[in-house]
């Protein structure tokens, strides 16, 4: 019985084990929330420019050359994202702005972002995790010579407003992305790609493009997401998602069947 009793009673190991956890918890939340970079809170930073209500999460990455690096207004940077502006810290990289991220960009965890020369990002560009956009690769002419060694070749990058950059995609010196433009995970970019385009593979290649006549060729296999009517509650939302799956006023009123096809009822 007395082995039974303290079975159902918390140690005090335990309890000041989980105190101790909540603690360290809520000194991190803390710690994250004073190390982000703002406009109003740039650290040891010197942005060119900051805009309203743009943040980078903390602990930052790599982070140099910033006086030549923009970053436009309500931009989200997160954790552990590198944003660099010439070969190395310390360098004159002269007047002009070398890293421009415009408005509402979003660069996802573990992300990097190198510029040894001009990298623009558009407006609304949204990235997911350990995306790594370069104007820079190594050079391999000399075959006596380690790759390393060999002076790297550069050239501008360009990313269209409104893409999306899946996890884990790369984008190489000289790539032109146009606007709205779905890079796929993994992807390896080089090149132009052209508006309305979606691009897959290593190297990346166009899998479907946008044409005003015909719309997208080849066609979308699912049909497009229908907007959340206005008024409906997150309760709502999260009460409807614990339904059988039928559709309901969100989703055109027909049943599906278990292959996501429509049965007409």
């Amino acid at each position: 019985m007395p082995g039974r009793y303290r079975d159902g009673v918390p140690s005090l190991r335990n309890t000041f084990s989980s105190l101790t956890s909540r603690a360290v918890h809520g000194i991190w939340r803390r710690v994250q929330y004073a190390g982000a970079v703002t406009a109003e809170r740039p650290g040891p930073y010197a942005f060119r420019r900051i805009g309203t209500g743009t943040r980078l999460a903390f602990p930052q990455g790599t982070l140099f050359g910033t006086p030549w690096i923009e970053l436009g207004d309500h931009c989200v940077v997160g954790q552990d994202v590198t944003l660099t502006a010439g070969m190395m810290p310390d360098l004159d990289l002269g007047p002009e702005t070398v890293l421009r991220l415009g408005n509402g960009v979003v660069l996802g965890r573990g992300s990097h972002v190198i510029a040894d020369t001009r990298v623009s990002v558009g407006d609304d560009v949204f990235c997911g995790p350990y995306v790594y956009i370069t104007s820079t690769n190594h050079s391999y002419d000399d075959p006596a010579r380690p790759v390393g060694k060999q002076w790297p070749r550069t050239a501008p990058v360009e990313i269209g407003a409104g893409s999306w950059i899946g996890a884990g995609a790369v984008v190489l010196p000289g790539a032109t992305l146009g606007r709205n433009v779905v890079v796929a995970a993994g992807a390896v970019v080089r090149g132009e790609v052209p508006d309305h385009a979606v691009v897959a593979g290593a190297p990346a290649k166009v899998v479907r493009r946008f044409d005003p006549e015909e719309g997208w060729q080849p066609p979308l296999r699912t049909p497009p997401p229908v907007p959340v009517p206005e008024g409906v509650t997150p309760q709502e939302l999260l009460a409807l998602a614990e339904l059988p799956h039928r559709r309901g006023p969100l989703d055109g009123g027909c049943d599906r069947d278990p292959d996501g096809t429509a049965d007409g009822g």
